[in-house]
């Protein structure tokens, strides 16, 4: 098989500000498996850079089976989990067109079964995020917290919009500022809470659970392969799952189903990415109970095209593979 690449940078349609820090573009890179594409998404505390993805991408040689999925993927070295997602991604979409089906239908799953997406709201001004969230038209909304006016931001946004709220702090609390603000954001009727803490502190996590806010609490940023979601369960609610951290479809798959074996909810996520990353997590996204697959609506350059939005709902494309196509 034939492996190439090449970056691409994302414009976002507004500055996206979380607790890490505030871009306006993101600089991702593409990757062609012979027909197959797979897109990797470079983020900085994800410990990723577009030239690192590049790097590791340069020194792979692949087989010449794209069949054989687990022989191919368990020989990739270790290294960049962006950059592997994105070999996964390529082969699975080589895979479903070497054999002319859709992926959804390779993996014998239902794309009608899939949750609708949440559309996601960066940390600005109580006033401009209650106003983003009004015009989005969406049914989920989730806020990005974790600045220093997170009640004034979620208060403003439920004033202006009824429908399904969550909040993730993407790290961003302390142990007691988020048993002070979880309760405080409870009267605003939300969803669950994301990422309370920082990342690797479980011990804190499981405390949170303990206090019993009523809220589910999910865990994200320290959340890549099966093992990690194990090691949260008994101390979180839910898990978020994305291909940019799990390394492909295969790792996120088996993530899944562990999360599901230990009795914890599921959200199919994505970073900043083009149709290719957000339409192959579609393909999986009904077995979830929540998706965030909102990537391509956050961007002004997408090249392809793959998953529609009827509103929130996610419409795959008819092709074969991810169904993703360059217009």
């Amino acid at each position: 098989m034939n492996l190439t690449y090449e970056p691409i940078t994302l414009d976002l349609k507004t500055t996206f500000r979380i607790a890490h820090g505030a871009s306006d573009q993101r600089h991702n890179v593409i990757t062609h498996l012979d027909e197959g594409l797979g897109e990797a998404a470079a983020v900085s505390y994800h410990g990723e850079s577009q030239q690192g993805i590049m790097e590791y991408l340069s020194r792979i040689t692949l087989s010449d089976d794209p069949f054989q999925l687990e022989d191919v993927l368990n020989s990739l070295p270790v290294g960049s989990q962006a950059a592997r997602a994105s070999i996964d991604i390529a082969l699975h979409d080589l895979w479903g067109k070497r054999l002319g089906q859709p992926l959804y239908r390779l993996l014998g799953l239902n794309p009608s079964r899939a949750p609708q997406t949440s559309f996601t709201i960066a940390m600005d001004s109580p006033e401009a995020m209650a106003q983003r969230a009004k015009d989005a038209k969406m049914p989920i909304i989730k806020i990005k917290v974790g600045g220093a006016e997170d009640e004034k931001c979620v208060r403003a946004i439920r004033e202006a919009f009824d429908g399904e709220l969550c909040v993730d702090a993407n790290a961003g609390w302390t142990r007691e500022q988020a048993k002070d603000l979880i309760p405080r954001l409870m009267q605003y009727k939300l969803a669950f809470v994301e990422q309370p803490l920082p990342k690797g502190d479980i011990e804190g996590l499981k405390w949170l659970r303990d206090q019993k806010f009523g809220v589910p609490i999910f865990a994200d940023e320290p959340i890549k392969v099966a093992r990690d979601v194990a090691a949260h369960a008994s101390a979180v609610d839910g898990v978020v799952i994305k291909l940019m951290k799990s390394g492909g479809l295969r790792e996120a798959i088996r993530s899944i189903h562990t999360a599901r074996a230990l009795g914890m909810q599921v959200m199919i996520g994505c970073m900043v990415e083009t149709s290719i990353g957000v339409t192959a997590a579609a393909h999986i996204a009904s077995l979830a109970d929540y998706a965030d697959l909102d990537g391509p609506l956050l961007i002004k350059n997408d090249p392809y095209r793959g998953v529609k939005y009827d509103g929130a709902k996610l419409i795959l494309p008819e092709g074969n593979g991810l169904g993703v196509t360059i217009p």
